[in-house]
Formats: structure tokens, sequence, C-alpha cells
């Protein structure tokens, strides 16, 4: 049986799109649902293209009700992903998917992480603090902000000519080679060793 992924985003949706076309024809697993909390998000129309199905929650609904963890079972989801997704996750669904729920972000955590880091105010930070190497971040998701346990780190060199928007060009290429991949190698050692992946 195919694991069932949704997929969080807010924005553009260039990481899900890229997720949904990489499961697309796996036997692992599949995105059936993407969940945006913006109404005029790109990702929903990316989800569309996609024959994807695609759903906007508001904040009542993910923090002060069960509605989105109610969409979440009734679509038999096994694993959630965070593209590009804003808000702070809540307890009330990391408790229903304990080491299912998987974020990336666009810098070396534990630098450059926290509420309002994110896009490009990260590689604005990055070029003004003259940093020497960037890169991306795949990581569990706990109740904080780019806090949850580390699964997979890669790197980019910066150069003294690189700009915050070149920066962002070579994150997004990191971005488009490992995110997919990652996911399926945690589907896949979850598979084999489910007491890993709590349950």
């Amino acid at each position: 049986m195919r694991k069932r992924i949704a997929i969080f985003a807010s924005g553009k949706g260039s990481n899900a799109e890229n997720i949904i076309k990489y499961f697309k024809n796996n036997s692992l697993a599949e995105v059936v649902l993407v969940i945006s909390n913006a109404l005029n998000a790109n990702v929903l129309l990316r989800a569309k293209h996609l024959d994807t199905q695609a759903v906007v929650i508001t904040k009542e609904d993910l923090y002060h009700s069960e509605t989105a963890l109610q969409i979440l079972k009734k679509e038999k989801i096994d694993w959630i992903i965070l593209a590009g997704f804003l808000w702070i996750f809540p307890k009330t669904i990391l408790d229903q998917y304990p080491n299912k729920v998987i974020n990336i972000h666009p810098a070396l955590l534990p630098k450059y992480g926290g509420k309002g880091m994110y896009g490009m105010y990260i590689h604005k930070a990055v070029v003004e603090n003259r940093e020497k190497e960037t890169g991306i971040t795949i990581h569990y998701v706990n109740e904080k902000y780019d806090e949850g346990k580390i699964i997979f780190q890669a790197k980019a060199e910066i150069s003294a000519t690189d700009t915050p928007e070149s920066i962002a060009a070579k994150i997004h290429l990191l971005e488009q080679q490992h995110f997919p991949k990652v996911i399926e190698k945690l589907i896949i050692t979850n598979e084999s060793s489910p007491s890993l992946g709590g349950g």
C-alpha cells in the first residue's frame, strides 16, 4: 500500500510541485493532498494542474478546532511535509504524527532559524554577515520554529560576488535535488523499522 503524503505550503509551491511529480509514479508513496493557509497561494494552482487535491485552512482550523486534523485523518495521511509553510505547527497534529512531520529550511540550522527567518530574509542576512557557506536543512518538526531534530543538510559555497538572489537560486537547486529523495529515504527506513518512526 502506497503511503499517503500531505504537503503544507504557504507560497509559490515549487518544492510542493517537485515532490508531487517525484512521487507521481512511485510505488512507495504518493502526494494526495496540498494544504495552504493562503487563499491566493500559487501552490494551489500548481496542485490543481497536477490533479492533486488542495484545500485552504484558517488559523481557526489549525489551532482552535480539529478541522485540519480531521482533514488529514479523512484522507488517511501517513506523512506530512512542510514546504514553505510559515505557521508554527500545532501539538495536536504533531502528537498524532510522531516523527512523520518534516520541514525544509533554506539555511544551515541552527544558524538563521526562528520566527521571521524565511526566504529572502535569510539570504540577505547571510550576505550581510559575509558567510562563506549556506545550504538547506531538512528536519523533524516540533512546536518551535526550526528546532526539530536535523535529518539532512546540504551546503553551497558563497562567493564574494553572490547576492541574495543568486544565493536563493543555489538554495532552490539544493531543495529540488534533495528534498524528495530524503523524504523517500525516510519512508523506506520507517517501513523497514516501524518502531523508529513512532508507529
